[in-house]
């Protein structure tokens, strides 16, 4: 990358002081501009109370859009919404109206605010107080509000904001206290409801369901408003995670800004060994160049050490009065740290932060001129999210710095592949047996559990609760037989009820928690642990207590479990002939086991050395596809070691872009590649759920198995390298430590079933 001027604000318009910065960068991948849109406003609707009218009108809010005034009529006539609209249009208007209104005109009425993050539920807090509507009382009920006050929040306030984790532990199993919150309970808004998706917005569909069991036991049948960032399905996963009928508003007519879009690649510094220049070096560069620009900036990372990092380079090119207005935000600050870097934010103090995804949300966080994300963040519609914090209102840059990763590759290399591609799909399956089950045992500790509640909780979780050991069947329906309060068992975060604790031995803090059939290959004795970005080497693994103990560490290098798998093919779901193949996708049984590590040296990859493990193994039932290819397919690389080494690139290729399909993270898939299955008896390609029971990934790549093969083959016709490298073939999670992958071979095969 060639040096980045520093350019004195004075006299330069925003685009001009972007432009002096980017022009003549060699990286600059690709560069368009997205049209503004002009806004259209309607009247406020003639039904809002007086008094909101009022408030609204003396903050300068005298009309709506037309996704604002749909979502009114909609929850006027009692129906569930769910509204999807871009970033900065005003959703949170649009579901705060009825709550508003409600308010106004009940003076018993109840709302209950869900955000998956704190910082959201603060600037919708302020945001309500602010408005000085008479006989509203918001009020905040998540873990730092203070054990003394939240009687008086209970008993007080109207529109409560919390998360889907304090209403699952701290609400729930104690209704008996909330019982007139139930009783006039109207609205339940849920608000960035993409964020629910996977294991975590499965188990929120449950959570969300004994919510509406314990609002009808008290009398109340309240609706839901939700809003949620544009996906593939919003109407689908809006009535999943409640299980209601909800209506979809998408219809946006509120104003956008032009947005100037550059994809940035790093310097190829390797071109046989597909090695490029560091992303975050290059973000640093580019940060340090648009605040010497005059500009505001938002600066996007994976992890909290990124984002320190990133800070600590850009501070470093800037004089010290300049490096003095940037700051990091990240998770790990405490509440007052945080807030204090939201207020600096707001008031134009600072003018360039480097952020993790808590930023990504919709906090009002002011007005910014630019926003870079280093790295592709994993869906398309988390990159508009991060895309959408800059220019909201007025004209703004935005910046994608590539990571050597296979999707990251595959977009510079076509941007109108990101830029044009529809959202994906979120997905969840309350219903899998290892999310519903401690749901189950949930809701009989909140109330006995009777056939009515079948049309609530689902026929799934009745027929559980016959066969859990934990329940007993009386007249009253079925109960709790514990002593304990089962929503504690629960993490919210994880599928498996046997989840391993990763503990730091020193403090005794709680970093985490690993799934029993990822801890094996993620916290075995000796392994570097990464908690947001943070190396942590694990110094004892306890299989009795299902514990990990960690002490913070410094080190070059990195480490990568080898592991042994084999699937068996439980049930066959659904069968399709599509790409030259027979495409099977059904319920497979997965067995691992953990044999050895290896520490590999962080500048280049190389093997330092190789350690042996005694594990015992793990086995666990999920969803997959698979598939088998012959024939003419296989003609010229159907001989040994080729086949195996063609079919395992090919695997990893394929699970590489899965995620343009589905919204989730490669990280939530596994699979497996063998020149002969035991039950197929050919050669076979296996992708299957990393999680146990599946949410519904595989399916949605059964779908569009023919799209998902096709991008996999140009992936690997457009990767420079000659043999194969972590932005085609290679795998960071690879059980086989990415041994026997033929690039050439893969793609190959992967182009003849496009063919065919």
């Amino acid at each position: 990358m060639r040096g980045i001027p520093a350019v004195g604000a004075a006299g330069l318009s925003a685009t001009a002081a972007w432009e002096s910065v980017l022009e003549g960068a060699v990286e600059v991948a690709h560069r368009s501009v997205e049209p503004p849109r002009a806004g259209r406003l309607e009247s406020l609707p003639a039904g809002l109370h007086r008094d909101v009218r009022a408030v609204l009108e003396a903050r300068g809010i005298t009309g709506v859009y037309a996704h604002q005034a749909e979502t009114w009529e909609a929850a006027a006539r009692g129906e569930s919404v769910v509204v999807t609209t871009g970033t900065a249009s005003g959703k949170s208007l649009a579901f705060s109206l009825p709550v508003l209104d409600a308010v106004a005109r009940e003076r018993t009425a109840r709302a209950l605010f869900l955000y998956p993050t704190k910082a959201l539920a603060q600037d919708q807090a302020r945001w309500l107080a602010g408005l000085g509507l008479r006989g509203l009382r918001p009020a905040i009920y998540d873990g730092d509000t203070p054990v003394e006050q939240r009687a008086h929040v209970r008993r007080t306030a109207n529109a409560i904001l919390t998360n889907p984790d304090m209403l699952h532990v701290g609400v729930l199993p104690h209704h008996d206290r909330w019982g007139d919150v139930l009783h006039n309970l109207r609205v339940v808004v849920v608000d960035e409801a993409h964020v629910y998706r996977g294991v975590f917005g499965s188990h929120v569909a449950n959570v969300l369901r004994r919510l509406r069991r314990l609002a009808h036991a008290y009398g109340a049948e309240p609706q839901f408003l939700l809003a949620s960032a544009t996906i593939a399905n919003p109407g689908e996963l809006a009535s999943r995670l409640t299980g209601l009928d909800v209506r979809v508003v998408d219809t946006d007519t509120s104003p956008r800004a032009e947005r100037e879009v550059v994809l940035w690649n790093p310097e190829l510094v390797d071109e046989e060994l597909g090695i490029r220049a560091s992303p975050l070096g290059d973000a640093s560069r580019l940060l340090a160049g648009l605040v010497a620009a005059g500009l505001r900036v938002i600066c996007f990372t994976k992890s909290r050490k990124a984002a320190e990092l990133v800070h600590r380079f850009a501070a470093d090119r800037l004089d010290a009065a300049t490096a003095r207005r940037l700051a990091p935000y990240r998770a790990g600050y405490t509440p007052e740290q945080r807030r204090e870097i939201e207020r600096r934010l707001v008031e134009g103090e600072l003018l360039g932060v480097t952020a993790t995804n808590a930023l990504e949300l919709g906090i009002d966080i002011g007005t910014l001129d630019c926003a870079i994300c280093v790295g592709f963040p994993g869906t398309v519609a988390s990159l508009r999210q991060q895309w959408g914090r800059a220019g909201r209102r007025a004209g703004g840059l935005a910046v994608l710095v590539a990571s050597e990763d296979a999707l990251d590759q595959f977009f510079v290399d076509d941007p109108p592949a990101l830029l044009g591609r529809t959202t994906e799909a979120a997905l969840i399956d309350h219903s899998a047996p290892r999310i519903l089950d401690g749901h189950v045992l949930a809701a009989a500790y909140e109330g006995p559990l009777t056939a009515a509640d079948a049309d609530v909780l689902g026929p799934e979780a009745l027929a559980r609760a016959a066969v859990l050991p934990e329940l007993e069947a009386t007249p009253a329906g079925f109960v709790w037989r514990g002593r304990d309060t089962p929503a504690a068992r629960i993490s919210l975060r994880s599928g498996d009820t046997e989840a391993f604790v990763i503990v730091e031995e020193e403090t005794g803090s709680v970093l985490g928690t690993a799934e029993r059939e990822r801890a094996f290959s993620t916290v075995h004795d000796g392994a570097v642990y990464l908690h947001l970005g943070d190396q942590y080497g694990v110094t004892r693994l306890d299989l009795g207590t299902r514990t990990a103990l960690v002490r913070p560490v410094a080190v070059d290098w990195y480490t990568q479990a080898r592991k042994e798998t084999e699937t068996t093919i439980v049930t066959p779901l659904s069968t399709r002939q599509v790409a030259g193949v027979e495409l099977h996708h059904g319920r497979i049984e997965v067995w691992e086991q953990v044999v050895a590590f290896q520490r590999k040296a962080v500048a280049d990859g190389s093997v330092i050395d190789t350690t042996p493990l005694d594990l015992p193994p793990t086995s666990f039932e999920t969803e997959g596809v698979w598939f088998s290819p012959d024939g003419g397919l296989l003609e010229g690389i159907g001989t040994m070691p080729t086949l195996v080494s063609a079919l395992h690139a090919a695997e990893h290729a394929l699970i590489s872009l899965l995620p343009l399909f589905a919204m989730c993270d490669r990280w939530d898939i596994g699979g497996l590649s063998t020149n002969v299955h035991e039950q197929t008896g050919r050669p076979t390609v296996f992708v299957y759920e990393g999680h146990a029971g599946g949410v519904g990934i595989t399916e949605r790549g059964f779908a569009c198995f023919a799209e998902w093969v096709a991008d996999t083959a140009v992936l690997l016709a457009r990767c420079p390298c000659k043999a194969g490298c972590p932005s085609c073939v290679q795998s960071p999670k690879c059980g086989n430590l990415n041994e026997l992958l033929d690039k050439a071979a893969a793609r190959t095969l992967l182009e003849r079933m496009t063919a065919a």
